[in-house]
């Protein structure tokens, strides 16, 4: 695979990272298709796995969705932009301090901004629990479902 193959397949999997965190667009999809696009210019066993374990990934992903309380972001009072950096930050935080990153990214982000935003700590607690609950479990599930394909896929690509 050259060197652009592999720009442009980052480009689309960040792409999809994105789409996780704004509504409406298909992230997950996106993910998928861009690990199906390496796998099949790439058809080493390796990548292969990447591709099952990312499909088998993102259908349990899907299935827990069923039981997540749906997406209401307006519900929270946090503004978009807040909820936009926490997950921003959530996925560069998830490469700089693997997997425990994006969690502490996203909540230290709402939190941060929420307390700047509205003057004390209570109310960014207060506030950090409402985005929770509205929707941070669901968007922090599907964007490690989305997160997790993307660090195999860097993975395999350095030590392959």
């Amino acid at each position: 695979m050259s060197v652009w193959q592999l720009v442009a397949v980052a480009a689309v999997m960040l792409l999809g990272l994105v789409g996780v965190l704004v509504p409406g667009v298909p992230g997950q999809a996106i993910v998928w298709a861009a690990v199906l696009w390496w796998s099949l210019t790439d058809p080493s066993p390796v990548a292969w796995g990447v591709l099952i374990g990312t499909t088998g990934l993102l259908l349990l992903n899907q299935a827990l969705k069923a039981l997540l309380p749906a997406r209401r972001p307006r519900r929270s009072g946090a503004p978009r932009r807040t909820l936009l950096l926490a997950g921003l930050v959530a996925v560069a935080g998830f490469f700089v301090v693997p997997v425990a990153g994006g969690v502490l990214g996203y909540t230290g982000t709402v939190y941060g901004a929420e307390r700047l935003r509205l003057g004390s700590h209570g109310a960014g607690r207060t506030s950090l629990r409402s985005v929770m609950r509205a929707s941070g479990y669901s968007v922090l599930l599907e964007l490690y479902c989305c997160l997790l394909p993307v660090g195999a896929w860097l993975g395999a690509e350095i030590w392959a």
